[in-house]
């Protein structure tokens, strides 16, 4: 019970430097053919970028399969990239993106603190210079704030952009400018 616990949570949090990885090097790297629908207007329910999810949900299909054919302790690894997946989906696709059709903006505490990394993230134009790769460790917004400063000495798409204040519909002030990645 306790391999089992250890196995399931380890995953659980080491999936937050895979995922930081994965979206630094491979989303913003080789895979930016995929990933290149996320930083544009979404025109449909799915973007391309969708892909990885289905890759990530195929994986830990596999390690639960195997964990089950008996490879103890595979299933609790491809348990907690689930988990890990749960929330990634409750908390990107659905807080910050808004893919769902009820919209919540959070406004105090660690929430907004997410809402703004992310939508710091998008406050670049492309795949160079970004910041904020991973998703439910969240850097303080100031740190965010001097790391986007230092790569690009400046403001950003529009006032406010790299300060990630929200606006008055809840999006940073990126938004208000900027062509809008959900509707």
């Amino acid at each position: 019970m306790t391999l089992t616990l250890l196995t399931f949570f380890g995953t659980l949090a080491t999936m937050e430097g895979v995922a930081w990885f994965a979206h630094k090097y491979i989303m913003h790297g080789f895979g930016w053919g995929w990933h290149r629908s996320h930083h544009e207007p979404r025109t449909g329910i799915f973007e391309k970028n969708d892909l990885y999810a289905a890759v990530f949900a195929v994986l830990a299909i596999i390690l639960i399969a195997l964990g089950n054919a008996g490879w103890y302790p595979l299933q609790w690894v491809g348990a907690g990239m689930t988990a890990y997946g749960v929330l990634y989906f409750v908390a990107h696709d659905g807080l910050v993106h808004r893919r769902w059709p009820f919209k919540v903006v959070p406004r105090k505490g660690y929430f907004k603190r997410l809402y703004q990394a992310h939508r710091l993230h998008h406050a670049v134009q492309g795949r160079e210079g970004c910041v904020s790769f991973g998703f439910l460790y969240v850097p303080t917004i100031e740190r965010l704030r001097r790391q986007l400063r230092a790569l690009h000495g400046g403001p950003l798409r529009a006032k406010g952009a790299a300060t990630g204040e929200l606006g008055a519909e809840g999006g940073d002030a990126a938004d208000s400018s900027a062509p809008a990645k959900t509707p």
